[in-house]
């Protein structure tokens, strides 16, 4: 794997206020998005094309992840 990790602009959601338990994501140049985990920001980096980052925010705007 490569480390695009330095060269990207990562964001924690304003809803995780100060917790420790959050996922950061950041925005391709391709359109896709990265998402890691905060706690660790040099470990392993998931990509989503983008396609399935918008197919995964539409299913958490209608609810498909509810519990």
């Amino acid at each position: 794997m490569d480390r695009i990790t330095p060269v990207l602009t990562w964001r924690k959601s304003s809803q995780s206020a100060q917790q420790d338990n959050c996922v950061e994501t950041a925005e391709l140049p391709d359109g896709g998005h990265a998402v890691r985990d905060s706690k660790d920001p040099n470990g392993p980096v998931l990509r989503f094309a983008g396609a399935e980052w918008q197919a995964f925010i539409g299913g958490i705007k209608n609810g498909s992840f509810e519990i």
